[in-house]
């Protein structure tokens, strides 16, 4: 069945700002609290920054930018402000051959934004301060998705008061309209888990997540003690038991441990690639992009789609800001030689 887009991403979309400084210091929690790392500054001072990046960020935008890359026709749904800020982010977009059909523009909240402080690129240590502005207000009715015709919805993280709502109407219309669906959910939505997404989890196509994500939401659903038994940190228990509430596909990523898929109860893994880290942000929406565009591609080569998957994102974190790494699909093909 043909359709006017292979793909639509669906979710946030940010102005991501980077900040390097060696100022400030790593420390760890005392041990009556919760044991976590902690990056500090001096109270009161002025902070120099040598190094600063302005670029593009949000589930959405580094799906989106990505789908684009490895030349499938892609559209976005997102929202923006009335603002210069979203005006940059529509010509960014734009310039990345992102259909924006769909964008909307929201005449009371600014453009979401992200500051993000990093304490040198020797620890890599970081901060992230989010402000979600226009994308807390983003609208996924009925009446907006009758105009969209596409093979795959991906949908990122969803925020604002009515997330819920809209992504029950995107399942209710993709399915209605034969279009897939790929989900990987932001904190919000594992958070609901799995009673208040019962119906819907049983109509996804591939839920993407990474481990500590895929522990976080099997514990919605399941009845245990004051401690977490050890099979929760098993995979492939992970795996079955998502698997279990419906999507066909569930895709659990482990960092540098690789990457693990069930695929219609067929089980599959590959290892990550080395490279030199200079930044972490986006290399989970690469992974997740890049493994459904390769299933686009060729559904029945899975180990395949794996690999792709680990090579894009592998090259995500050797440049600064969450799509700048991406390959087009003619780097991605060379290196999957």
């Amino acid at each position: 069945m043909s359709h006017q887009f292979d793909v639509v991403a669906v979710g946030g979309v940010v102005r991501d700002v980077t900040f390097y400084t060696n100022k400030g210091r790593v420390f760890k929690t005392p041990e009556n609290l919760t044991e976590q790392r902690m990056l500090g500054f001096e109270y009161g001072a002025k902070i120099p920054i040598h190094e600063a990046y302005f670029t593009l960020g949000g589930g959405a935008a580094n799906a989106a930018n990505v789908f684009s890359l490895l030349e499938l026709k892609t559209a976005i749904l997102c929202r923006v402000g009335d603002d210069k800020e979203g005006e940059n982010i529509r010509d960014k977009l734009k310039d990345k051959n992102i259909h924006l059909d769909f964008m909307q523009k929201d005449a009371s909240l600014g453009s979401g934004a992200s500051f993000i402080i990093c304490s040198g690129k020797k620890e890599h240590e970081h901060i992230v301060f989010t402000y979600r502005g226009a994308n807390e207000s983003l609208e996924i009715t009925e009446n907006i998705l009758q105009g969209i015709d596409t093979h795959y919805y991906y949908v990122s993280s969803l925020s604002g008061d009515n997330w819920m709502r809209g992504f029950k109407a995107m399942v209710t219309h993709a399915k209605k309209n034969h279009s897939k669906l790929a989900w990987n959910p932001g904190s919000a939505q594992i958070q609901a888990g799995k009673k208040m997404l019962e119906n819907e989890l049983k109509k996804i196509d591939i839920l993407i997540l990474n481990k500590d994500e895929a522990i976080e939401f099997v514990l919605t659903g399941i009845k245990i003690g004051k401690r977490n038994p050890k099979f929760l940190n098993k995979t492939l228990y992970l795996l079955n038991m998502l698997s279990d509430w419906g999507p066909k596909t569930v895709v659990i990523t482990e960092g540098v441990k690789g990457a693990s898929v069930l695929h219609f109860g067929k089980f599959y893994k590959t290892k990550s690639i080395k490279r030199k880290a200079i930044n972490t942000t986006g290399v989970g929406d690469a992974f997740g992009a890049t493994f459904v565009a390769a299933l686009l591609e060729n559904s029945k080569d899975v180990q395949r789609a794996l690999r792709m998957s680990a090579i894009n994102s592998a090259n995500i974190v050797t440049k600064i800001g969450a799509q700048e790494g991406a390959l087009s699909k003619e780097e991605l093909s060379e290196k999957i030689k």
